[in-house]
């Protein structure tokens, strides 16, 4: 006689992470259910839709679950016992490295995970849009926070900052998946916060006016 049971139970937070790692690598569109099933332990489409609901709400809870761990390299951005140059850099370099480590995939899932989507997954590609706009908002706000506290001297050229570097923030991901590894982005990034300190008050002179 044929054993009759409960169907297998899969653990969910590994199947979320195998999810994530299989995003991560291929983006939304390519990665198929068949694919994500298969990494996710083999489980049945019943146990998916279950779990998860649809392609798009497994991707959603990714992303969460990405900016919960992977994304954490961002959290020195709204913290202010930082100084606002301290708060860049170090969120750039903790970028860098995490994103080029033999870990995980390489790069960015926020940048890379929806760059060029149909138009049916249109809200896909805007939920990582949004992600890319709370990290130029909280550059915008250190460098705000330099202005106000005497840090950056107020110029049409400091208004640029933010725009600099989020532009090589979000840069990095495209490096880091082209083969750069964390060293030369590191050194990059020690360049790019010398036109930090370019717009700093040089001692011994008298502050700017516009």
């Amino acid at each position: 006689m044929a054993r009759t049971g409960r169907p297998r139970a899969f653990d969910r937070d590994k199947a979320l992470d195998a999810a994530l790692t299989l995003f991560w690598a291929q983006g939304y569109e390519p990665t198929s259910l068949n694919q994500l099933k298969a990494c996710m332990g083999n489980i049945s489409p019943a146990s998916f839709y279950a779990a998860f609901g649809s392609k798009e709400a497994l991707f959603r809870e990714v992303v969460q679950r990405y900016l919960e761990t992977y994304g954490q390299v961002m959290a020195p951005l709204w913290d202010e016992t930082l100084a606002p140059r301290d708060a860049i850099e170090q969120t750039l370099r903790r970028s860098a490295r995490m994103q080029t480590t033999s870990a995980h995939p390489t790069g960015c899932l926020i940048v890379l995970g929806a760059s060029n989507c149909s138009p049916e997954n249109q809200p896909v590609q805007a939920l990582l849009a949004t992600e890319r706009a709370r990290s130029r908002e909280g550059i915008m706000a250190c460098v705000e926070r330099a202005v106000a506290e005497g840090g950056l001297i107020p110029s049409p050229v400091t208004e640029t900052l933010p725009a600099l570097f989020a532009t090589f923030l979000h840069g990095m991901a495209c490096e880091a998946r082209d083969g750069d590894g964390a060293d030369r982005l590191d050194a990059a990034i020690t360049t790019l916060m010398q036109v930090w300190d370019s717009l700093a008050p040089k001692p011994g002179r008298g502050a700017y006016h516009q």
